[in-house]
């Protein structure tokens, strides 16, 4: 039997969303305020959904504990408090949209998790703004 489990998370971390190719006009015209010099932040909520087989000597998908620590050690650690486009690596050539992260988180905690179970990622902005990856 398949079930999905799922575990929250959350850091604050601030970015700007500008791309370098384009005048300040243009990016301003795209970003709106957003594109901000002086950047800006955002309390980001995580979501992670792994979906699996239920192991039948455990009971579980996977142990919701050990999918927490992965979480805070290799994502909130990460880009808590942090200026993601100066801060991270990752950032410095991609611009930090909330789907460009998505896709980063993503990225990190499928080569932690076990290949057998499928990862979900949805990363809210705000209450209302939010991406999901791989939708």
């Amino acid at each position: 039997m398949r079930v999905a489990i799922y575990r929250k998370g959350h850091f604050n971390a601030a970015h700007r969303l500008f791309n370098p190719q384009w005048t300040e006009a243009k990016n301003r015209e795209i970003f709106g305020i957003c594109s901000n010099s002086n950047f800006h932040g955002h309390n980001y909520e995580l979501e992670v959904k792994v979906t699996g087989e239920v192991n039948n000597d455990s009971g579980m998908v996977m142990d919701l504990k050990t999918l927490k620590e992965l979480i805070e050690l290799h994502v909130e650690q990460r880009f808590d408090h942090k200026n993601l486009n100066l801060d991270c690596p990752e950032f410095i050539h991609t611009i930090p949209t909330t789907e460009n992260i998505c896709v980063r988180i993503y990225e990190i905690l499928r080569e932690i998790i076990d290949p057998n179970l499928d990862v979900v990622i949805r990363l809210y902005e705000t209450p209302r703004n939010f991406a999901e990856y791989p939708a």
